[in-house]
């Protein structure tokens, strides 16, 4: 087991500077819908940024339950960090049971099924203490409302592609996985902004909101009329209408917003 400070938070003094070596270039490039989360952490807080980074892809559901975390290779080398620091995030992954070790030919890091969340307002009342909800919710709406401006600009083929593949997951989806096909979506067009900074920002405070989310009930209703606002969403996009997304999209948050403070009433 690797040694800690005296607080048990983290690795000892210099022991996050120790890098991997540089991996070729293919290895190096953007990956996926994983890169507006996993980037390169600051070497004082190599642990505590790597955990938070780690814990963002699992709550936003980047990687969903029963599929295998990318390498340690490639997730030390994508957050610059030691594998021994690595190895410490994963094991408190494994002992909060959000993940799990398997050895063999076909082994690795795991996501294993989240825990049934506790529901109702007591549980939604906590999670909202530890946030700040009125900013949360208004920083999403400046992101998401840019973003859907931005990408109305025009989009490249293969982005347009993806945007109309993540709506259809979107439709398709079963009840249970929905949240997460939205949110999926909602980070393809963060993404397809073309502003990196917009795109992890935005990764961050949608895990904030899913914490939130998470602890009230999905409404068909609510569903239903998401789902004709991503649709129209999607269209005035495509169609290069950056007013009419921008404005599809500031409902959509709105309505969001509306359901929460509903909730909180």
């Amino acid at each position: 087991m690797a040694s800690k400070n005296s607080t048990g938070a983290g690795p000892v003094a210099g022991e996050a500077d120790v890098r991997e070596p540089e991996a070729s270039a293919a290895e190096d490039a953007p990956a996926d819908r994983l890169t507006p989360v996993l980037r390169p952490v600051r070497a004082g807080n190599g642990f505590e940024e790597a955990l938070e980074q780690t814990l963002q892809l699992l709550r936003l559901g980047l990687v969903p339950p029963g599929e295998r975390l990318p390498s340690e290779r490639e997730l030390s080398h994508r957050m610059r960090i030691s594998r021994v620091t690595l190895r410490e995030v994963l094991k408190v992954l494994q002992d909060q049971g959000m993940v799990e070790s398997r050895r063999g030919r076909y082994g690795g890091t795991f996501v294993l099924p989240r825990a049934a969340v506790p529901a109702g307002e007591q549980e939604l009342r906590r999670r909202v203490a530890a946030v700040d909800v009125e900013d949360t919710l208004r920083f999403r709406e400046v992101l998401e409302v840019g973003a859907a401006g931005l990408c109305a600009n025009g989009l490249e083929p293969d982005g347009a592609t993806r945007l109309r593949s993540a709506l259809d997951a979107t439709q398709d989806a079963r009840f249970d996985d929905y949240r997460r096909q939205d949110t999926l979506l909602h980070l393809t067009l963060a993404e397809l902004s073309g502003s990196r900074s917009l795109a992890a920002q935005y990764a961050a405070v949608r895990a904030t909101l899913n914490d939130l989310l998470d602890c009230i009930p999905l409404l068909v209703r609510n569903l239903e009329h998401s789902q004709q606002q991503h649709a129209a969403l999607v269209e005035a996009v495509l169609d290069r209408d950056a007013e009419a997304a921008s404005e599809v999209m500031r409902e959509h948050c709105c309505g969001t917003a509306a359901l929460l403070r509903g909730f909180l009433a």
